[in-house]
C-alpha cells in the first residue's frame, strides 16, 4: 500500500487542526486561561505531529514537536504565558500552515524561516524556564509531550536525535475489532513498516497482532486509523517485566497509565490522535478529557459509520450541472405535456406533474450539498483584527453575527478578499484610535461587527463599525481635486458611492495598510461579477455601514420571463419589485432624451430595453408598454418591455465561458422549447441604455449642424 495515497486527508486535516488551534489561541484568557482549551491546542499540535511523522514531513514534525513541548508546559502551569508569548504561538502556528504548504506542492520548507521560528522556540523555553532545550527536558519528564522520530539537527539549539528517541524496541500486541479480511491484510502490509511482525491470531470479530518496534505508538495508530475507525482499534504495550501496561483504551487519567506514562511518553490512547493527549498530568482535567472521549466514541458507535464524508468539489459540480440538464429536460417536457388534452392523458400529465416537483426537490438537496456557513469566512478574522489592531495602536473589539448562514461555496470563496479589504478599512480610517474615542465620549474600544443574514433569495453580508463616519466634505474635496464635476444637490449615497472610483482616497498618509486609492473600485468590480452590489451608509461621529447583497448561488435562478419584440429575457425575480402601465402624465423629459417615471413621488430613470439592445419589432411607445420596476446596484429603474410571460426556474449557464461578455447581459439559460434568453443585468442594462441616448443625441445636434445654412 502506497501511504501517499493518504496526503490529501492528512493534509485537509492538519488544516482544519490549525484553524482550530488559531481559534482557541485568539480566545485564551491569558491571565485565566481554561485548561481544557489549553489541552484542546496541545492535541492539535500532538495530532500533526503525529501525522507528519508518519508520512516523513520532517520539518513539520520537528517544528510541531518543539511547540508541543512548550504547550504542554503551559497547560502543566509551569509556563506563565503572557500576550508576547501566544503571538509566538500564533507566529509558530502561520510557520506551519506555510510548511503544510511546502509538502503539499511537493516542496521543501523554508529552511531559513525554519530554523528562526525554532530559535524562537527555544529562547522561550530558556528565558521563562531556564531550559537551553525544550525538546530535550521535555523528553525526560514524566508526563511530557510524545516524543518523535529521529530527527536532524537544523541548529545547536534544536534537539539531537538522540535526546529526541525513544530508546530500544518494545513489544505491541494490535487488536483489531471488526475488520475485514481485505482490511487487515492492508493493515499488516502497512504494520511491517513499523518492525518486526511476529504472532497473528483470530477472525474478523477480533484478530490480533504482535509487534516489535521501537516507534511511538502514536504515530503506529496515526496510520491505521487512515484504514479503520478509532474504536475498531487497540494498542497494548509488554513493561519491561512482560507484565502487558494498561490497554491503550482505558481512562486516560487512572494511575497505571500515569505510571506507565513515565516508562513510555509516547504511550497514548487508541481514540483519534485529537483526543489522544487527553491525558493530561494533572488529574482533575485529564478525567473530563478521557470521559469526554469516552463519550463521543460511545456516541459514534451508537451511530455506526461516520456522519461526513470528504467528497471532491468537482465531484458536486458534475452532479450540479447533471441535474441542471434533468431540470431542462424536465422543462421541456412539461411544455410539450402542457398542450395535451387532460381527459385522454390523465396518468401522463400527473406523471409530469410528479416529475417536476420531484426535479425541484433534488435540484435544492443538490443545490444544499454545495452551500457552506458564513464561519467559514468569519473565522479569518479574529486573527486579523487583532494582528492590525496591535499595528494601528487601536483597541477594537470583533463581533460576528449569522455565522450559520449559508452562501454557495464558489461564492464564499470569492468573498474572503472584498471583505479582508472592507474590514482593513474600517479598522484604518473608520476605528478612530483610543483617545479620540474618549475625547469624543465613546468607549476607548472601538467595535467591528461582521454579520450575515438571509433576504429573499439574497444573503446580506455587512460590516458594521461605531468609528467616526465617512466625511462629506473631504470626500467631495478630493473628487474636485480629482477633476471630477459635482451637482450642488447631490446625495449622500452619491457621495459614499464616490470611494469606489479607481484611484479614489482620502488617506493623508500613504501606510502599508491602506491609503494607495487602490482596492475599493476592485472589491465593487469584484462583487458585480458575483451579480451583487455594494450599499454604504455613514453618519458622521456614529459610524459606517457597508452591506454586501449577493444571490445565495449562481447555478440556479428564479427569473421573471418578459418579451420584447420577438425576443424573450429573464430578469432575476429578486430584482423584480413591481410592474405597472405608464401614464401619458407621468413620464418626464430630462436633459438629452433622458426621460423618468413618476411612481408615487418617486422619480425613475427609464430604460428602453428594446433601444438598449437593438431589438426590432418592439413597442416604441411608452404608453403602450409595461414598466417594470427592478432594483440594480441598490438603484431602481423602469424597464419598458412588451409583455410579461410569467415566473420559472431555471439553470444559469455562464455566457462569458460560452461565447463572449455582451453588455447589459449577465448570463444565459435554456428554456423549455430549448431555446436560448438572456438574463438581463439591471445596472450594466442603464448604462449601455443611456450611452446609446447620448450617442443618438450627438447624432442629432451634429446633423442639425451639418443643414443649417450657411
Amino acid at each position: 500500500m502506497d501511504i501517499s495515497d493518504f496526503y490529501d486527508t492528512f493534509f485537509e486535516e492538519a488544516e482544519e487542526l490549525l484553524a482550530d488551534m488559531e481559534r482557541l489561541l485568539l480566545e485564551l484568557d491569558v491571565d485565566d486561561p481554561d485548561v481544557e482549551d489549553l489541552n484542546a491546542i496541545f492535541r492539535a499540535a500532538h495530532s500533526i505531529k503525529g501525522g507528519a511523522g508518519t508520512f516523513g514531513f520532517t520539518v513539520l514534525q520537528e517544528t510541531t514537536h518543539i511547540l508541543e513541548n512548550l504547550l504542554d508546559y503551559t497547560r502543566r502551569g509551569e509556563l506563565t504565558l503572557r500576550r508576547d508569548i501566544v503571538d509566538t504561538f500564533l507566529e509558530t502556528k502561520d510557520m506551519l500552515h506555510d510548511q503544510l504548504d511546502a509538502y503539499r506542492n511537493g516542496s521543501e520548507p523554508d529552511a531559513e524561516a525554519f530554523e528562526r521560528i525554532c530559535r524562537i522556540l527555544q529562547q522561550i523555553a530558556q528565558d521563562e524556564l531556564g531550559l537551553r532545550n525544550a525538546v530535550s527536558a521535555a523528553a525526560e519528564t514524566p508526563a511530557a509531550a510524545p516524543a518523535a522520530e529521529p530527527k536532524p539537527e537544523p541548529e545547536p539549539e534544536v534537539s539531537s536525535a538522540s535526546e529526541a528517541t525513544v530508546s530500544g524496541a518494545r513489544q505491541l500486541t494490535i487488536t483489531l475489532l471488526g475488520v475485514s479480511a481485505k482490511d487487515r491484510e492492508l493493515l499488516v502490509d502497512e504494520l511491517k513498516h513499523f518492525g518486526e511482525i511476529g504472532a497473528q491470531s483470530g477472525d474478523e470479530t477480533r484478530y490480533q497482532v504482535s509487534l516489535e518496534s521501537s516507534e511511538s505508538q502514536s504515530d503506529i495508530e496515526a496510520v491505521l486509523c487512515f484504514i479503520i475507525e478509532p474504536e475498531q482499534l487497540q494498542i497494548e504495550a509488554s513493561a519491561a517485566g512482560g507484565a502487558p501496561s494498561v490497554k491503550a483504551s482505558a481512562p486516560a487519567a487512572t494511575a497505571p497509565a500515569a505510571s506507565t506514562a513515565a516508562d513510555e511518553p509516547d504511550q497514548v490512547s487508541a481514540k483519534p490522535a485529537a483526543e489522544s493527549a487527553a491525558a493530561a498530568p494533572a488529574a482533575k482535567p485529564a478525567a473530563a478529557g478521557g470521559a469526554k472521549a469516552k463519550a463521543a466514541a460511545k456516541a459514534k458507535a451508537k451511530g455506526g459509520e461516520s456522519g461526513t464524508i470528504r467528497v471532491p468539489v468537482d465531484k458536486v459540480d458534475q452532479i450540479i450541472n447533471l441535474v441542471g440538464e434533468l431540470i431542462i429536460t424536465q422543462s421541456m417536457l412539461e411544455q410539450t405535456a402542457s398542450d395535451m388534452d387532460i381527459v385522454s392523458h390523465g396518468p401522463l400529465v400527473n406523471g409530469m406533474n410528479l416529475l417536476q416537483r420531484n426535479a425541484r426537490d433534488l435540484q435544492e438537496a443538490v443545490m444544499s450539498v454545495r452551500m457552506m456557513p458564513m464561519d467559514y469566512v468569519f473565522s479569518r478574522f479574529p486573527r486579523l483584527v487583532r494582528d492590525l489592531a496591535d499595528k494601528l495602536g487601536k483597541d477594537v473589539e470583533l463581533v460576528t453575527e449569522g455565522k450559520s448562514t449559508e452562501l454557495d461555496k464558489s461564492l464564499i470563496e470569492r468573498i474572503i478578499d472584498p471583505l479582508t479589504h472592507l474590514v482593513r478599512n474600517s479598522l484604518d480610517h473608520g476605528l478612530e484610535s483610543p483617545d479620540k474615542r474618549e475625547a469624543a465620549g465613546k468607549s476607548p474600544t472601538g467595535r467591528l461587527t461582521l454579520s450575515a443574514q438571509h433576504q429573499g433569495g439574497n444573503i446580506l453580508i455587512e460590516v458594521i463599525d461605531d468609528g467616526a463616519g465617512l466625511s462629506r466634505d473631504r470626500i467631495l474635496a478630493k473628487a474636485r481635486a480629482n477633476g471630477l464635476t459635482i451637482p450642488d444637490n447631490i446625495s449622500d449615497d452619491d457621495v459614499w458611492q464616490m470611494i469606489f472610483a479607481p484611484g479614489f482616497s482620502t488617506a493623508e498618509q500613504v501606510s502599508d495598510v491602506s491609503g494607495r486609492g487602490v482596492g475599493m473600485d476592485v472589491v465593487k468590480r469584484n462583487i458585480q461579477e458575483m451579480g451583487g452590489h455594494v450599499e454604504i451608509m455613514s453618519q458622521p461621529g456614529k459610524g459606517t455601514t457597508t452591506r454586501i447583497v449577493l444571490p445565495l448561488t449562481l447555478a440556479i435562478l428564479d427569473g421573471m420571463s418578459i418579451r420584447c419584440g420577438e425576443e424573450t429575457f429573464l430578469l432575476p425575480l429578486n430584482a423584480v419589485l413591481e410592474s405597472l402601465q405608464p401614464l401619458a402624465e407621468d413620464i418626464y423629459s430630462m436633459a438629452g432624451d433622458d426621460q423618468v417615471l413618476k411612481v408615487r413621488d418617486e422619480y425613475l430613470p427609464i430604460i428602453t430595453l428594446h433601444h438598449a439592445l437593438d431589438i426590432p419589432g418592439a413597442k416604441t411607445k411608452v404608453t403602450e408598454a409595461i414598466a417594470v420596476i427592478v432594483q440594480g446596484e441598490g438603484r431602481r429603474y423602469a424597464l419598458l418591455v412588451d409583455d410579461l410571460v410569467g415566473q420559472q426556474q431555471v439553470v444559469v449557464k455562464n455566457l462569458e465561458t460560452n461565447y463572449r461578455r455582451v453588455p447589459g447581459i449577465s448570463a444565459a439559460t435554456i428554456l423549455g422549447d430549448g431555446s436560448v434568453a438572456l438574463i438581463l443585468d439591471i445596472a450594466d442594462l442603464h448604462r449601455l441604455d443611456r450611452r446609446k441616448s447620448q450617442q443618438r443625441h450627438q447624432a442629432k445636434h451634429h446633423h442639425s449642424v451639418e443643414v443649417q445654412p450657411a
